[in-house]
Formats: structure tokens, sequence, C-alpha cells
């Protein structure tokens, strides 16, 4: 069985929030649907990332059983630090979107298969599959992690909440992910199904005729009311109150029974599996990796001023953008993905976004300075798109000469920077024509607050100076990059600390504001003052308002800065390490499967804040210690420490009862076991709480051309009165809202936003939704952030044929080198949308494709050494067919595997070849 594969996988599940459960734990382990999702996630990476090595010609053997060592592994062995960071936050948008459908749909009897409600929850499958490979098209990966989870959520239930495994079923439903087969032989509203059950515990309650007839029945949950149709089972459990009504008890395998639970659990694990394959099918390997955040962690993003005025900037843009693409291709600091968003007045955009570098560089070279006759520009409409189109976590840096015109998305920037936490810099420059301006303008403050807010850095240089600024851009483009300390002060004489550990390498230190004087010493007291440009400790470079130090060397210990100057300033201390952590504010939800989800917004003022935070280094989290946790002032004033409880892979929850005022940041302090060495970290981007919450689901896909209507609530333990109500998008779709809403202390109200996508827009593109709230006097405020996907209606629902026609060769054991073998397959799409791509899904040789008149014949030619294919062909709206074929290499034998749909799992494609000879 799969499940048997799945058991050394098993250690490199992150277990992010082990708490969230449907399937309840049986044991000390417990199966839930994080657990079950997290080992077919990590499976299938690992069968993937093994196709892809086999594919390129190298081994693929991780050193460990630990994400982070997969992930090494997957990537390849270039030169360069490796971090899990931005691979541990993909799992996680899968993961906590899983556990969000107890939350967000707790009573949604689709969404959990209760109450026979089959054909609907298969259709939220079908339609949940279409958007994650609409998604992956267009490029959209968070939108697709973020659906894959909900919809591994709602397949999952099938199997704990109907009485497919009672039937008798040893094998998945196929019907669930095939959306061209029916649903079959579901019971009748009238047609009772259960017996009574007084104890609530009774091993088996279905009827004997529902057993006979084989007839599909799923209990009914009733969580406000007790009311079922006559005779039909409960899910049952404390929570079900329809479970006090005969026929009591309940048929859900959520934990109830353990060995009717674990056939629930292999079925649901080998269900995911079979999805997964289906995705990955569609997209193909590489995208499927990147889709789970199998990705080298660099990325470039660029929003540039085009206005006449910056003739050089661009340049500075080009020539950096140049030298990152050829001083570090083929090494683990290449970067994975390039964004690009030019801004003018009144234009902006379009986001430009590639993975290959060449694409980059000829789009960079397009720009030219042209117009802009008055001085503010749409900078922050440009960021706006950046923001959103950038992976999270993503380092941005704009170039503009100009305050912006769009002053009034400033609220909206600061939301789309704590949502994902990404991180804005800024570069100033001062032509003749806008000096005066750039000196004058308070216009420009919002760059300054942007940069802060996010942990970024807002440098002035003149022109002819900007290519030594840019030197953070090769500073911070880099692999494995971390923040071991950063702080704002409005200027005292003061002394600062950080801590680096033997782990580091690459520290630099950025010091911005004007008239600085500073002393920076070592821990075993070596000095060096801002005055010494080449000292003992570094290299300072003084570029405008920004001071580098970049340190010679990394000595392990207490470091100190300090300062004597009178004037604000911001202090930031970076290096490459591969030992870091990722967070997330989360709050606790109730209902018959609680557990915490991740706050959309700011934390809420009056109470404890809580986060769930992950841990990441080159071996895994086994060897990293947490000490401390807390919640540090910008300024570094004040440290609000956190109680820690431990939650195992490397998470644990940490609980704030004193939350600093203002803005605060994260800080982590640890111990690396494996040199014995103490280690810090920091998080930049600011965060605060507030009295106002927002609140918003999106439970389906837009439809070109139709109206969206989307409801959102707002509550707030603040003032009362009239709230200010702004939505926007980053896409300028249509939309209206209401301006205010009236809000009681203590109370809520509702409002709805409704989009109307234009008709042509294409499947998969993903909108970015900021619904802001702000109290009167603009004293307090939230947000909150949504993904809204476009999704054409799809009719084409039945996969294309794939017929292998022809197999030509001779393979022998004892010399595979010399021989070779070919693979002529037929590919048709009968009245479908017609074929988009065939590929190699798995081997290592070589496919050609000639097109006919009503299909694709494809040959596949490849060494002995390499005896197994398989090919996938996808059509037009994402189904996908498979060929698969072993060749023996025994004797001269031949075994084959004929087209098969592609739900049929893996292990019986093998056990085929194996059985079937020619």
């Amino acid at each position: 069985m799969i499940m048997k594969s799945l058991v050394p996988i098993l250690a490199l599940i992150t277990l992010v929030v082990s708490r969230v459960q449907a399937f309840v734990s049986v044991s000390v382990s417990g199966n839930t649907h994080v657990t079950i999702t997290g080992s077919a996630v990590m499976a299938k990476i690992h069968e993937v990332c093994k196709a892809v090595a086999e594919s390129e010609g190298r081994e693929f053997n991780p050193t460990g059983s630990s994400p982070e060592e997969l992930l090494r592994a997957c990537l390849g062995t270039a030169t360069g630090e490796v971090s899990g960071a931005k691979f541990r936050t993909a799992l996680n948008q899968i993961y906590m979107q899983n556990g969000f459908v107890d939350r967000d749909f707790m009573d949604s009897a689709p969404h959990h298969f209760n109450n026979e409600a089959f054909a609907e929850g298969r259709n939220l499958i079908a339609q949940g599959t279409a958007a994650i490979k609409a998604n992956v098209r267009t490029d959209n990966l968070q939108s697709a992690r973020e659906t894959l989870g909900r919809v591994c959520h709602t397949l999952q239930d099938f199997y704990s909440h109907s009485n497919w495994v009672e039937l008798g079923n040893t094998i998945p439903y196929p019907n669930l992910i095939r959306p061209d087969l029916n649903i079959e032989n579901i019971a009748d509203i009238a047609m009772p199904t259960c017996s009574d059950c007084a104890s609530g515990t009774c091993p088996n309650q279905l009827l004997p005729a529902i057993l006979n007839g084989k007839y599909l029945t799923s209990g009914y949950m009733g969580l406000f009311s007790s009311d079922k149709p006559e005779g039909k089972c409960s899910h049952g459990g404390e929570t079900d109150l329809s479970s006090t009504q005969n026929p009591r008890g309940g048929i859900s395998k959520d934990g109830r029974n353990a060995d009717l639970h674990n056939n629930a659990v292999n079925l649901a694990s080998e269900a995911t599996l079979e999805l997964l394959e289906d995705i990955r099918g569609a997209v193909g390997n590489k995208d499927y990796l990147r889709l789970m955040g199998i990705a080298r962690s660099a990325v470039l993003a660029f929003v540039i001023d085009t206005t006449g005025s910056m003739a050089n900037d661009i340049a500075e843009a080009k020539r950096v953008t140049f030298n990152i693409i050829d001083s570090k291709k083929g090494t683990q600091d290449e970067p994975s993905e390039y964004i690009l968003v030019p801004f003018n007045d009144p234009d902006f955009g379009p986001l430009i976004r590639t993975t290959d570098p060449d694409i980059m560089k000829s789009e960079i070279s397009k720009l030219k300075a042209d117009g802009g006759g008055d001085t503010p520009e749409m900078c922050l409409s440009g960021l706006q798109l950046a923001l959103t189109g950038a992976p999270s976590s993503s380092h941005i840096y704009v170039f503009t000469d100009a305050p912006p015109k769009d002053i009034y998305l400033e609220k909206t920037i600061t939301a789309l920077i704590r949502s994902t936490k990404s991180t804005v810099s800024f570069f100033m420059t001062k032509s003749r024509r806008r000096r005066r301006a750039l000196k004058a303008s308070s216009q420009f403050q919002v760059y300054y607050d942007v940069a802060l807010a996010s942990g970024g850095q807002a440098i002035e240089v003149p022109k002819s100076s900007i290519s030594q600024a840019t030197d953070i851009i090769v500073d911070t483009s880099t692999s494995a990059l971390v923040t071991i300390f950063q702080c704002m002060h409005a200027g005292s004489v003061k002394s600062f600390s950080f801590l680096l550990d033997e782990s580091v390498s690459n520290t630099t230190i950025y010091i911005t504001g004007n008239s600085l004087t500073f002393n920076i010493r070592s821990p075993t007291g070596v000095s060096q003052s801002n005055t010494v440009s080449n000292g003992p400790l570094g290299t300072i470079q003084k570029v405008g308002n920004l001071q580098r130090i970049q340190l010679n060397e990394t000595e392990m210990g207490l470091w100190h800065i300090d300062m004597t100057t009178t004037q604000a300033y911001n202090i930031k201390v970076i290096g490459q390490s591969a030992i870091t952590f990722i967070y997330d504010f989360v709050e606790e939800f109730k209902g018959p499967h609680p557990g915490y989800a991740v706050i959309d917004g700011r934390p809420s003022a009056g109470s404890p804040a809580k986060l769930l935070l992950t841990l990441s280094g080159e071996k895994g989290p086994d060897v990293l210690e947490v000490h401390e946790v807390a919640l540090m002032k910008v300024s570094g004033d004040k440290v609000s420490k956190g109680t820690i409880e431990k939650m195992g892979g490397g998470d644990f929850l940490v609980t704030v009862k004193e939350v600093p005022e203002g803005e605060f940041v994260v800080l982590l302090k640890g111990k690396d076991k494996t040199f014995s060495s103490l280690f810090q970290r920091q998080t930049t981007t600011q965060m605060s709480q507030s009295k106002v919450t927002v609140k918003a689901i999106a439970d389906s896909s837009m439809l070109p051309g139709q109206v969206f209507k989307l409801n959102f609530t707002v509550t707030t333990n603040g003032s009362s009165g009239t709230y200010t109500i702004r939505a926007r998008n980053d896409k300028t779709i249509p939309m209206t809202h209401p301006s205010t809403l009236n809000l009681e202390s203590g109370g809520s109200a509702q409002g709805t936003v409704s989009l109307t996508p234009p008709a042509d827009t294409v499947s998969g593109t993903d909108i970015t939704l900021t619904i802001e709230a702000e109290g009167p006097g603009g004293s307090d405020s939230n947000y909150a952030v949504l993904r809204l996907s476009v999704l054409s209606k799809v009719t084409d629902l039945t996969p294309p044929k794939c017929e292998i026609v022809d197999v030509q060769g001779t393979c022998y054991s004892s010399s595979c080198s010399s021989s070779n073998w070919d693979l002529s397959v037929n590919i048709t799409d009968g009245k479908g949308t017609g074929i988009e791509s065939i590929s190699i899904q798995q081997g290592s040789g070589n496919l050609t494709k000639k097109e006919e008149e009503d299909s694709v014949m494809g040959l596949y030619e490849a060494s002995c050494c390499s005896t197994s294919v398989t090919l996938s062909a996808v059509d037009k709206v994402g189904n996908v067919g498979r060929c698969s074929y072993t060749m023996k290499s025994s004797a001269g034998s031949r075994l084959i595997s004929m087209s098969l749909p592609l739900w049929t799992s893996l292990l019986f494609y093998v056990f085929l070849c194996d059985t079937l000879p020619l």
C-alpha cells in the first residue's frame, strides 16, 4: 500500500498547527488534517525531487530526514547557503488554510461531506483543483497553496465522515477527483441509514440495507439544532446536537473507533497523494516544486520611476541587475524569481514576473526615461503591484526622485507589508529639477515611514553616487539572509548590543541618519569609530545618509554599537545563515474541532499576543534550542518576554502577556547545539495591536464578467462612532463598498464589497483585495488582506487519452550504457479544449513531438540505464492523461503499462509494469 512508503517520510512533516483537528487524535502522535496532509505533501515532494534529479543526471541523496535537508538535496549541490524559510512558509500556507476550514466553514455540510452533501462536496474539490492549476499557470502560487489546503481538508473528511470504509472499500474513491465521473448510489433523503445507539459508541449502526446495497451516506451534523431527517445517521460527538435524536450515536471516524479511524486515515492519505499527483501532472515537475516552495530564497524585485529625470537611475538598476544575474549564476544566491514594475504618471505597471534571467535583462533594457512633467508620480501604485505580486518576505527596491501622487495608498501599503512581511528600500536621488522638492516636500516622508515599517532603508543619495548606494541590493539579494538586530531611535547617547554566532557569515551593519557618530566594539574589545573607513573591524562606506559597515570577519560573541549622535537614526545588522525562523500571530477558535488560526491584520489589543513560530536550520530544528522569544519595541527600549510551548517539528506556541505599546518586532534567542553557539534573530516588519478587527471569508472563485460579492465584518472594542471603510485591489477592477459603518463599542457591523472582473480576465488571475477600517479621528485602524482568484467556468472535464503504440529496443543488464530504447505514443483529446503540453514526468530521456490532424505523436528515446518513463499530456484547462512504461533489463524482457487514468496510483502502475509481459 502507499501508506508503507509514507512511514520513513513522517519525520519530514512540519507540524505547524497540531491542535487543528478534524481527525481527532487517538494516540500520542495522533492523526489530524495537518499530519495527513503533511505526510502526503512531503512524500510527493521527495518523489518529484528524485525525478527531477534523475532527469538532470544528478544524485538525489538527502543527508537527513529534515525538510531543510530535503530542500538542499532537491536544489542540488550549487555553492552557497540554503535557507528553509521560504519552504517552511509555503508549507505553512497549505497547512494553515487546511485548518481554516474548521473555523470558517464549521457549519458547511459540503466542506465536510456531512448531511449526505456528496455532489456539493465533490464540486468544491473539482472547482478548487481547477483553480489551483489555473493559479500555477499564471504564477499565483500563494493562492494555489491556500486553495490546496482547503481542498485537502474536504477530500480527507469524506473518508472520516462517510461510510466508504464501512462498505468494505480499500482504495480511495476516484470519482471525488474525477470531475467527468458522477458520485454514485447515494442514499435517498427518505431512506433510513442508521439504527439507534443509546450509548453513542456502538461499533456499527449502519442498517443492513445500506451495507448490502452499497449505498453511500454520511452523518448529519447539528451544531445549532438537533433536527435531522428521520432515520438518518448522525456525525456524533459532544458538539453534534443531532446525535441525541433517534437514531442516536454517530458514524464519524474522527477518533471514536480506532480500527475504522486508522482505515479512514490510510484512505485519506492515499487520496491526498492522488490529488497531488493530479496537480503535478497538470503543472509539470518544476512548477510543482515551486508551488511547494522548493526554490532558492533570493528574489530580485525592482519598482522604477521612468520619468524624464531618471535616466541615470534606470542605467544603475540595469547595471546592478546584470551584475547580480551574471555573478551569482549557478550558485544558491542566484535569484529564483525576478520582478519589475515601472511607474510614471498617470501610468504604472504592468508587473513583469519571470524566472528567466534573460527575460529580466531584456525587460529592464527596454525601460526609457520619458515624460512626467509635474513632480509627483504613481510610486505607491507601482509598489502595491510589487507587494502583491512578489512572494512573501521579498526584498523590494524602489528607485525614484519624486514624491508620490498616490499618497492615499499609504495605509494599504502598510497593510500589505505587514501581511507579506516583505522589506522595502527606497533609493531617493536628487536631480537639479527636483532637488528642492526632495528637501522641502513633506510628501517624501511617506517613503521613510514605509521603509521603517518594513525594516528597509530610505537612502538619500545624489545621482552621481547611486552606484555606491546600490551595494545594499547585492548584500540583500542573497540566499539565507537573516536579520540579527534592528532598531530605530530618536537620537541620544546609547549603546546597543547584538550576538553573532558560528553559523553567520558576510555580516553587514547599516546605520542610516544624518550627522552620525558611533563606535563599534567586538567581543574581544577591539574598537573602530565611524571616522576610520578601513579599520581592524571592517570597511565603512558612507553614501548620502547611509553608512554601510562590512565586517572583516564574523567574530562569535556579543558585539556593541555605541551611538553618540543627537539626531534620529536606524541600525540594522544582517548576515547569511541557515538558522532562521518564521512566525504568525494567531488566535484560538472554538467549535467541534478547535485550533489556532492566523490573524489577518493586527492582533487584538487588551489581550495576550499569541504567535506560532517555526524554527529552521541547516540540519533542521532538532539541533536547535529556543531560549527566549520576545516582543521588542522598535526603539529597543523595552522587551516583553513570552512563555514558550514546544509543539513538535520545530514549532512553538508563544504567549506574550504584556505587549509593548506602539510598534514592536519579534526577537528570538537560542542555541545551536552543533557548535554549542548561542544565536539571536529578529524580524524586521513592525507590528502593533488594535482594538478594531476586520473579518472576511472568500469561499469561491470569481467569474470573468460577473459581479462577485464579499461580506466583511468590522468589530471594535474601542470608540463608538463612524468608521471609515476603504477597499482597494491591485488590478484596478471596478468595485463598490460602503464608505462608512457605524459601530458601538463592543459591537460589530457588516458591509459588502462588490467586484466585477472584466470578461476578458485570464483564468487563474490573482486579485489582492485590501479592506481597511479606520476609527473616528483616525486614532485606530485595522485591515484584512484577501487573495481572490478569477476562474473561467470549466466545461471540458475529460482528460486527454495517451496510448502507447510501439516500443523498440532491447536492454541487457550487463551493459545498460551501450544500448537504447524508444517508446511511441499517440495522444488525443477528442472534443476537448485541445492539448496544451506533453512533458516527461519521470525519466531522463528525450521527447520529440509531431502534431497530426487530430492527435499528437510522441517519441521518447532513452538509454537502457533509465528504464522507466511517465509522460503527462495536459489539455488547456488542466485535465491530465498519462502513459507509463518500464523496460526490464533482464535477458531482454520487456514489460509495458498501457494508458491509465491519472487518478490511478503510481504503485498500481508499477504493479502493472511488473506483471504484464508483451
